[in-house]
Parts: C-alpha cells; structure tokens; sequence
C-alpha cells in the first residue's frame, strides 16, 4: 500500500475506487436486505439477490433456495423475488399465470398489497436506519460536550508559555462570564482579539484561579471539507494559520473575512504544524450554503472549519439520548437536501451544487483519507440521501412502486401492463437524464 501511495496519481486514484467501492457496497447492501428481510418477513420468496450489476463474479445459493451473487459493476444492485420478470419488479405476467395457488403465494405479485408496501418501503427505511445508528454509535463513541466549557485535552500550538490544564472549567474570560459555550463563542465572535494573552479565571482542583491562555478562536483548522480548496491544497486538521498574505492572523474571524474579500485571488498561507513552518497557496471558491432561516447565500470558501482551542471535555450519552442524536442529524441531512434541491429548482443556487458518481466518488476518497471516524460519517450521509433519492414519486425507484400501490388501493386494481411499461420508461429516462446531468456537473463545475 505504501509503494502504491507514493505514486500520488495511481496511489489517489486506486484510494477513491476504493473507497468508493466501499461506500455504495455498504449502503447498496444495507438497501437491498432492508427489501429481502421485510419481504421474507412477509412470506415472499427471493430468487437473487444481488450487489452489484452486470456479469456475476460469485454467487451460492441458500437453503432458502435464493441465489446470493456478487456483480462486477459496484453501481447497483437488487433483489429478485419469485414473480418478478426483472430487477425492477415488474410482473412476470406468464410465470404467475402457470403457479399453483400456494407458490403464488410467495411471490411479489401475488402477495397482499400491504405486503408489498411494507417490503418495496423498507430499503429506503432500512438506509434511514443505517445512517441513525451511524451517527448515534459516533456520538456515543466520540462523546458529547458538557455543557459547562471544561478543557479536556489542549490541542498543539507554538509555546507561549500558556497555563491553562487539561481539566480546567472556564468560567470568565477577560472578565467577561463564560458559563457556556454559547457564550465563550459569543465572546470569541465580538471581541477584538489584539491580545496575544487573554485571561482566563477557570476553576481548578476546587478552587478559582487565573490563567494565561491563547485567543478562544484562533485560526485553527478543526475540520477540512471534501472536494475543497484546502484540502486540494494540503492543509490537514490542527494546522495554525499565521499569516495570510504577509497579514499577521490570531482569529478565525480574521480569516473567514480575508477569504470573503479574496474575490477568488490566490492567497498565500503560512501555517503552523507540529512545530515546522510551512507555505501553502489556494484559491477560495464560490459556494452555496444554508443560511439559517432557510435559505442559500453565496460565499467565497476554503473548505476549512475553525475550533476552540482545546477538545471539550465530553460525556457518553446513553442509547437513548444517541439516538436522538442520530435521528437528529438524519432530520438535518433530509431537511437540507429538499430546501438545496428546491432551491436548485428555483434557480435560486447553482445547479452545480449536484454531485454525480465521480464527484461522489471523490468525497468519499477525501472522507476516507482523513480517517476512519470522517468515513463512517460519509457512509451515514450517504445512506440518507439515497434513502431520501428513493422515495420519490419516479417510477422505477421505490416511491414510485408505492404510488402504484396506492392507485391500486383505491381503484382496486394496479395499473394497466401498458401503462406500466410506459411509466417505467418515462422514469427510467428521468433517472438517467439527472444521472447525465450530474455526471456533466462533475467534470464541468
């Protein structure tokens, strides 16, 4: 692995497939068995399931008699229940003609139609799941701050001959009360960071005390974004700015305001790490992102997020609290997509902001190389946004087969094989034509 990362073009291009291989596996898996268990859960058979599409590589069958297989193309995949002519579900009209009751039974045409709602919603369902234990297991992993600013671990800087401890709880800065951390970012956000020292009462070992500690703020890289300038640049995660242009820095805000009036010029950055001194250049791009009150605003962007000084010291929530937590972020994720795709629709944001596989395919390369915890994360974001994909009303995805089955709730009937066929194919030409277009945007935005 070493001697193929050494190669940075083979190196970075095998780690993305990779990666990328991994990612749709996981989750196109997850999908397709959240169809397969519901289904035998609701005594339908299963002929094939697949991950994967095109030739086989490797396949066994069960004692169930279903057909386990591996296809060469990671881009798919699907289950195949008895009565299906194909991997869309559409009736094989002859095959159920010449079943017995009793084997008719078991297939997906011939079940109940609450049957087959249940199995066709529990693949979007199921990756809904996946991304809530995800995000709740990272919670539960990583812990949560407390909710009083209490230093857990002081993060690398130059010395300065700072006194502040591991354990220490701020209470006030510069005599301004911290009991938050609302408020000790408050603080950060407001105040003029001139001071090389700021002044810290905190509480130690029971009794009160002040400490020299650097500015809250300081232009720190607590998190680096997929596909972005810095980290096409080189920056990693406790890197410290210094300098931006010759400019002496001490707070993010400094930063953020240098890159908002870039107007896409190179900058060039001196940046702190692990005691050496080191030069990078980039140029910030335009982006969209969410406003808060529901909205897109433009913004030039490096694609670095800042933090404190210091890892809070965090507690382990419980199962239940995590999974709020999780479902939380699932909310978030799914709430964000629809206003981003609206907002795309409306013309209101650049239809650049759609990824198709390539641009997909190198977040995960990106997520994956900053570490096993950003990578997992991916997986759960992922995994929402197909699950969200899927229940669309389109023909051919599973929103689409649970509009016909609630047409066929209310007629008494399901569609007409014509009309199926053709529904189908004016889906199959939508998906393929967002499909198209996203791939466009990865090569031309």
């Amino acid at each position: 692995m070493e001697l193929i990362n050494s190669i940075p073009l083979v190196g970075g291009f095998i780690w993305t497939v990779l990666s990328f291989v991994v990612v749709l596996s996981v989750i196109i898996f997850i999908h397709e068995f959240g169809h397969y268990i519901v289904g035998r859960w609701c005594g339908i058979r299963a002929e094939v399931f697949s991950i994967g599409i095109g030739p086989t590589l490797t396949s066994w069958r069960d004692r169930r008699g279903t057909r386990w297989q591996i296809a060469a193309l990671p881009f798919g995949g699907y289950v195949k229940f008895l009565g299906d002519a194909d991997a869309s579900s559409r009736t094989d009209v002859q095959a159920l003609a010449s079943m017995a009751d009793e084997e008719r039974s078991q297939s997906f045409p011939g079940a109940r139609l609450y049957k087959r709602a249940l199995t066709v919603a529990a693949g979007p369902l199921s990756n809904f799941i996946l991304s809530i234990i995800i995000f709740s297991g990272l919670a539960m992993a990583t812990g949560i701050a407390t909710d009083t600013p209490t230093i857990g671990k002081l993060k690398p800087l130059p010395p300065a001959g700072y006194q502040l401890r591991p354990g220490d709880v701020i209470l006030a800065v510069n005599g301004t009360p911290t009991p938050s951390y609302d408020a000790l970012f408050r603080y950060a956000r407001t105040v003029d960071p001139i001071l090389p020292n700021q002044t810290y009462r905190v509480r130690r070992d029971g009794r009160q005390l002040d400490a020299r500690g650097p500015f809250p703020l300081l232009p720190l890289i607590d998190a680096v974004q997929p596909q972005s300038a810095a980290i096409e640049a080189g920056l990693e995660v406790g890197d410290l700015i210094l300098s931006v242009d010759g400019r002496k820095i001490t707070a993010f805000r400094e930063l953020q305001e240098i890159v908002a009036a870039s107007k896409g010029r190179e900058m060039r950055l001196k940046v702190w790490r692990k005691g050496k001194i080191l030069d990078f250049t980039l140029k910030a791009r335009m982006m969209d992102i969410p406003d808060g009150k529901g909205g897109f605003e433009r913004r030039a962007l490096i694609g670095i997020t800042g933090g404190l000084f210091f890892a809070p010291r965090t507690r382990t929530p419980g199962p239940i609290e995590a999974l709020g937590i999780g479902a939380r972020q699932v909310a978030g994720i799914v709430t964000s997509s629809l206003s981003g795709l609206g907002h795309m629709l409306s013309g209101a944001i650049s239809s650049c902001n759609l990824q198709g596989p390539v641009g997909i395919a190198k977040t995960s390369g990106d997520a994956a190389a900053q570490g096993l915890g950003s990578f997992i994360w991916f997986i759960g974001m992922l995994s929402t946004a197909i699950g969200l994909l899927n229940i669309f009303p389109i023909p051919v995805l599973d929103g689409g087969h649970l509009v016909f089955f609630a047409y066929e709730a209310v007629a008494g009937k399901p569609p007409s094989e014509r009309a199926m066929r053709l529904l189908m194919t004016v889906g199959l030409a939508l998906i393929l034509t967002l499909m198209a277009f996203a791939l466009t945007n990865d090569f031309f935005c």
